[in-house]
């Protein structure tokens, strides 16, 4: 029988965990302890919301587009495949031609290797503005990158995100796959119903599928 135990592609947050330029860094710490109140412990965290493995919302980029609490969950569980784009400045259709993305649904991309999540890249793949006609023509709703966002750090039209938005391809950020295999998988990566928000930190989760 194969393994088919949960393998967590998250970031975890730590103290270093790396935050977006100019972002809340994130913080946790114990509000109250067991000693102060006698019973238990109790914590509180600060942090940006693009910060880790986290979706984006529409309304990251558009005015009128769905915040979190809005956004169907379905989306972000169930068959995902995995591949390994590594190597690559951008990724489009020209760059994914090469790969069998027949039935994916949502589409995993390792773009780089040994990628420190605890410093923020100088330099990261980013995708191309042909990107979502054609992960639409191939069926896929979900594009996940290990990198911290789909567009350049300094991008102010963010060509990919409109790009993905306007065929239907919604965006989870951040992954981390240097330990999986390319594949077919179950995903779990689910939002936080954070009303108004325009993006979540989840818990991404894969499990290999028969």
């Amino acid at each position: 029988m194969k393994d088919r135990k949960w393998i967590d592609i998250s970031q975890p947050f730590t103290p270093d965990i790396a935050s977006w330029p100019g972002d809340i860094p994130f913080t946790f710490k114990l509000s109250f302890t067991k000693k102060q109140t006698g019973s238990v412990n109790i914590g509180q965290i600060h942090t940006g919301v693009h910060t880790g493995t986290h979706i984006d919302a529409p309304f990251h980029f558009d005015e009128q587009g769905k915040q979190v609490h809005e956004l169907d969950i379905q989306l972000y569980a169930g068959k995902a495949r995995v591949i390994d784009a590594a190597g690559h400045d951008k990724i489009g259709k020209e760059e994914l031609e090469g790969y069998n993305l027949q039935g994916a649904e949502r589409l995993l991309i390792r773009t780089a290797k040994g990628r420190d999540w605890r410093t923020f890249p100088d330099s990261y793949t980013v995708f191309r503005d042909n990107i979502g006609p054609y992960l639409k023509e191939q069926g896929i709703f979900l594009l996940g990158t290990d990198a911290p966002s789909v567009d350049a750090v300094d991008s102010k039209t963010l060509t990919a995100h409109h790009s993905l938005h306007q065929n239907g391809v919604h965006i989870l950020e951040n992954i981390v796959l240097d330990h999986v295999e390319p594949g077919d998988y179950e995903l779990m990566a689910l939002p936080l119903a954070i009303e108004g928000a325009d993006a979540s930190p989840v818990r991404a989760v894969l499990r290999r599928l028969e």
